[in-house]
């Protein structure tokens, strides 16, 4: 494979790196938005239950989240670019291989648990590391355009794949799934390097004198189990961890899952239901890239009680709105502005409780926390859903935990000091 010249670049080749990093999370923000899609079209085609393919999507969040520290360890062991493209590789077969199923067992094997496994190495902890890793300066509003690309994702692939759904099937979406994942493959291996040294380069904004990066060669297991360990051993961990498992019950669990089931509660087409949440894509693109910059200059802990109170607020209110145009217009751009807006600051509070040598694999953790708190929303909100003919208390009860979380992020780096060797 030719091997593309780096030097030209000189450290702005970061933001090369920065770009593989933002099409590959944009996939898999893809892949793990598309359930929200396939609920209604598989539910006609296979006669299940809505509680049965929320389980299902309730699996894949789950793995999704778990496998997030462990896959920093693989980063640190085998290198970013081997375990990413991989990744891709499992997810596109996975995703492909769901076309031929007939069971529902079959939905949960390739949408649950090896996808969400593999897109599990596609997800916030792959920011974290491309940051740290090749950004010294700017790094909050890096992880913000990083993060941001979970909302590109669903503003690229969820109208198109409603589209698709509803003139073709599933079938067709879950194929174009896979095609796009699989089409990164040959990408990443071309234009990532491994570290800046690799590539005769510094981090963006180190000095020319920056010393190489440490490889650590642990055994992966083990170095996140005793990342697990150490960290647990501060109440700052638990603190974040917590409000993280809030930030993933209020969106991709709740929202990103069940948004446009709820919709179609209302009588709204599933094209404009996935509109919507395209809506909240634009507007999170710009409020997660602005919290990056705001993460730079201000107290996270501040921004995150803003984040979660305002977001629990809207979910409380949306469910007693008449549903018009106006009204989910105004709660797609309130909401869209604050969707995964708490990532940066989060991550920065991360660096500064437990350091940059060992923040990747804590955060990983964190990360779990977070898809953990999605599972338990898709699942909860399908359930409610089942039993009740309604998602008003699935809404509601999301909403309080947005709240609880305002006031707990307050509480992050209080009575505890600031690990040795962490970053400012």
């Amino acid at each position: 494979m030719t091997r593309v010249s780096r030097r030209p670049f000189g450290q702005n080749y970061a933001f090369v790196v920065a770009g593989v990093t933002f099409a590959s999370l944009l996939v898999s923000a893809g892949l793990r938005a598309a359930p929200g899609v396939l609920l209604v079209p598989l539910e006609q085609s296979f006669g299940w239950s809505r509680s049965t393919t929320s389980l299902s999507a309730a699996i894949g969040i789950f793995l999704y989240g778990l496998v997030g520290p462990f896959a920093a360890a693989l980063m640190q062991r085998f290198g970013i670019k081997r375990v990413l493209a991989s990744a891709l590789a499992v997810m596109a077969l996975s995703v492909a291989s769901s076309a031929f199923m007939r069971e529902p067992w079959h939905l949960f094997l390739s949408w649950g648990v090896i996808s969400g496994l593999a897109s599990g190495c596609v997800a916030v902890v792959l920011g974290a590391a491309v940051v740290n890793r090749w950004f010294a300066k700017n790094r909050g509003l890096v992880m913000g355009l990083l993060t941001a690309s979970t909302a590109t994702g669903t503003l690229i692939f969820l109208p198109g794949l409603a589209a698709i759904a509803q003139a073709g099937g599933w079938k067709p979406v879950v194929l174009t799934v896979a095609a796009c994942a699989a089409a990164l493959v040959p990408i990443v291996l071309l234009l990532m390097p491994e570290r800046p040294q690799d590539a005769g380069l510094v981090p963006y904004g180190a000095d020319p004198a920056h010393p190489p990066a440490e490889v650590r060669r642990e055994n992966p297991f083990m170095a996140a189990i005793s990342g697990l360990l150490d960290a647990s051993r501060s109440r700052d961990f638990w603190l974040l961890f917590a409000t993280f498992f809030v930030c993933g019950f209020t969106t991709n669990g709740l929202v990103g899952t069940h948004l446009i089931a709820f919709c179609a509660d209302q009588g709204i087409a599933e094209v404009q239901a996935a509109g919507l949440l395209a809506m909240m894509g634009v507007f999170d693109l710009f409020g997660t890239t602005f919290s990056g910059w705001l993460t730079d200059r201000f107290d996270a802990r501040k921004l995150l009680f803003v984040y979660y109170g305002l977001r629990g607020l809207s979910l409380i209110w949306l469910p007693f709105t008449d549903f018009s145009v106006v009204s989910l217009s105004v709660f797609a751009a309130f909401y869209g502005l604050d969707w995964i807006a708490t990532v940066p600051p989060t991550l920065k509070l991360t660096n500064q409780a437990f350091g940059e040598r060992a923040a990747p694999i804590v955060f990983g953790w964190i990360v779990a926390g977070h898809q953990l708190g999605g599972a338990s929303a898709a699942f909860f909100a399908g359930l409610v859903r089942t039993m009740e003919g309604r998602y008003l208390e699935a809404f509601v009860a999301a909403g309080l935990t947005g709240v609880a979380a305002a006031l707990l992020s307050l509480l992050i780096g209080r009575g505890s000091p600031r690990r040795a060797g962490a970053a400012a």
